[in-house]
């Protein structure tokens, strides 16, 4: 664990030596600009999550089959393996895991073209903190469907509903 209490591959950033801890839920946060990680891990700390982080794809896949996580937050773009790869591998797995997907440049087209990935959401950067809060907070409220196939799209601006 690094001193600025963000974790890799994993790893939960201590979020009561920051921040008071009022939630049990596990977030699983997957960036590889270091910045854009932490800054996501505190935020999400600060309001009561129990997060790790993992730099990659393949560090959040390892992530995912060393513990249990009500959420993964994943970048879209990262050398190696994609967060569509990596949705695609949760998915495969028969993981019944909310995903909330984030992209400089995704297209709506390309989650239309793979419904059985089931994204939750997914948020255009940059991704201010109030809005990654919401989307959070409102993807760990709703009832998760497990028939792939486009829920209904979210009222929230910048952000797409599957």
């Amino acid at each position: 664990m690094q001193a600025d209490g963000t974790s890799h591959a994993g790893e939960p950033v201590d979020a009561s030596r920051q921040c008071p801890a009022n939630s049990p839920q596990r977030i699983l946060v997957v960036e590889d600009d270091a910045a854009t990680r932490q800054v996501s891990a505190q935020v999400l700390a600060c309001s009561g999550y129990q997060v790790a982080t993992a730099e990659d794809g393949d560090a959040g896949w390892e992530a995912l089959h060393a513990d249990h996580f009500d959420l993964l937050i994943t970048d879209n773009s990262m050398p190696g393996l994609s967060g569509l790869e990596l949705v695609e591998k949760v998915r495969s797995a028969r993981l019944a895991l909310p995903v909330i997907l984030v992209s400089g440049s995704l297209h709506d087209e390309e989650l239309e073209r793979r419904p059985w990935l089931r994204v939750a959401a997914a948020l255009l950067k940059p991704v201010f903190p109030h809005q990654l809060l919401e989307t959070v907070k409102q993807v760990l409220r709703e009832p998760h469907h497990a028939g792939p196939g486009p829920q209904l799209r979210d009222t929230i601006p910048g952000i797409s509903r599957w």
